[in-house]
C-alpha cells in the first residue's frame, strides 16, 4: 500500500506540470492585463507606469519563462505577483481556503450520509412508495441549477428571518460583521447559521446523483451470489446488508465522490458568489474579472491538487472496503 501511494504521488508530479502548463497558456492568452490597466484607470496612467506594471506582472517576458518562474516560485511558497497592489497571493489563497473547505466538507459529509441512507433504503424497498419519492426528489435536484436553487434558499432564509424576527439563518457572508455578545458560543452559533443555507445548496445537488449510484450499486450487490449464499447460511439480515452488501456497494460511490470534487468546487464558486462568502469562489471571480493571471493559476493549482488527492484517497479506500483488492 505504501509503495503504491508513493508511485501514485510520483506520477502526479508530471501530471500537475503538464496540466498547469496547458492551463497557464490558456489563462495568459485569455486577456491582456496590461491593456486593461492602461484603459481602466482614470486619469490614464503614463507610459512609464504601464511599462512598470508590465514588468511587475512579468508580462514583458516570454510565456515559457513566465511559467518557469511561476512554477519554481510556487515550490518556494511564492505564487507570483498580483495585479492588485500589496496582495500576497499565497496568504490570500490559504486564508480563503479555510473558508471554502468548511463549506465543501460539510456539504460532502451531509450529501454522503443522505446518499447512503436513501440509496440503501431505495434498493432494499425497491418499487415502494419511499423508493418512488426518493427517486422523484433525486431527479428534481439533478435538474435544478445550482445558482437558481441557491437564490431560492437565500430568499427563503430572508423570509424566515423576517417572519420569526431573528437573524439565525445567515444570508450574507460566512459570518456576521459584528455580534451583540462576544462569546465563543455566539460565534459558533453565528457561523453555523451562516453555514446552513450554502451547505444545503451544495449537499442536496450532490446527494441527488450519489443516491442514484448508491441505489444501483446496492441492487447489483443484493443480486450477487455471495449475498444470497450469506443469507442461505443463516446470517442475520442486518449483518449481511452492512458487512457484505454495503461495503461492496460503496466502492462505486467512492469513485463518483472523488470525481465529483471538481464539480463541487465549481458549485462552491457559484454558491459563495450568491451568499457573498469570502472564499475561493470570490477569489476566482475577482481574478477572472481583473485578468489576474497568477491569482487564477493559484486557484487552479490548488483545485488540481485537491482533485488528485481525492482520487488517490478513493483508490486507497477500495482496499478498505473490499479486502480482495490488494495493491502490490
Amino acid at each position: 500500500m505504501l509503495a503504491y501511494t508513493v508511485r501514485r504521488l510520483l506520477v502526479s508530479i508530471p501530471v500537475l506540470i503538464v496540466s498547469t502548463f496547458v492551463v497557464f497558456l490558456v489563462v495568459v492568452n485569455s486577456g491582456d492585463p496590461v491593456a486593461n490597466f492602461a484603459t481602466s484607470r482614470q486619469p490614464a496612467p503614463s507610459k512609464a507606469a504601464v511599462t512598470a506594471f508590465a514588468r511587475h506582472i512579468h508580462a514583458d517576458q516570454p510565456v515559457a519563462d513566465r511559467y518557469w518562474n511561476w512554477i519554481t516560485g510556487v515550490l518556494h511558497g511564492d505564487f507570483g505577483p498580483s495585479v492588485q497592489p500589496n496582495l500576497n497571493i499565497g496568504h490570500d489563497l490559504f486564508t480563503r481556503f479555510r473558508v471554502t473547505v468548511t463549506l465543501v466538507a460539510a456539504a460532502m459529509v451531509i450529501a454522503l450520509l443522505l446518499a447512503v441512507v436513501c440509496g440503501v433504503y431505495s434498493a432494499i424497498r425497491q418499487y415502494s412508495v419511499g423508493d418512488y419519492v426518493i427517486t422523484f426528489v433525486g431527479f428534481l435536484f439533478l435538474a435544478m441549477p445550482v445558482f437558481w436553487f441557491a437564490v431560492l434558499l437565500k430568499q427563503a432564509g430572508i423570509w424566515t428571518n423576517q417572519s420569526t424576527g431573528s437573524q439565525f439563518l445567515g444570508t450574507i457572508g460566512e459570518k456576521s460583521t459584528y455580534l451583540d455578545v462576544d462569546t465563543t458560543w455566539n460565534e459558533i452559533s453565528d457561523r453555523i447559521g451562516h453555514l446552513i443555507l450554502p451547505t444545503i445548496t451544495l449537499a442536496l445537488v450532490s446527494f441527488a446523483s450519489w443516491t442514484r449510484f448508491t441505489r444501483a450499486s446496492m441492487l447489483e450487490v443484493l443480486g450477487s451470489d455471495y449475498v444470497r449464499l450469506a443469507r442461505a447460511k443463516g446470517l442475520r439480515r442486518g449483518k449481511v446488508m452492512v458487512r457484505h452488501a454495503l461495503r461492496t456497494a460503496l466502492i462505486p460511490l467512492a469513485t463518483v465522490t472523488s470525481l465529483d470534487v471538481a464539480i463541487i468546487l465549481g458549485g462552491a464558486v457559484i454558491t459563495e458568489t450568491i451568499f457573498q462568502w469570502h472564499g475561493l469562489g470570490e477569489m476566482l471571480v475577482q481574478a477572472a474579472t481583473t485578468l489576474d493571471v497568477y491569482r487564477t493559476m493559484a486557484w487552479l493549482l490548488l483545485s488540481a491538487v485537491i482533485v488528485i488527492a481525492f482520487n488517490l484517497i478513493a483508490d486507497l479506500l477500495y482496499a478498505v472496503l473490499d479486502p480482495r483488492i490488494r495493491y502490490e
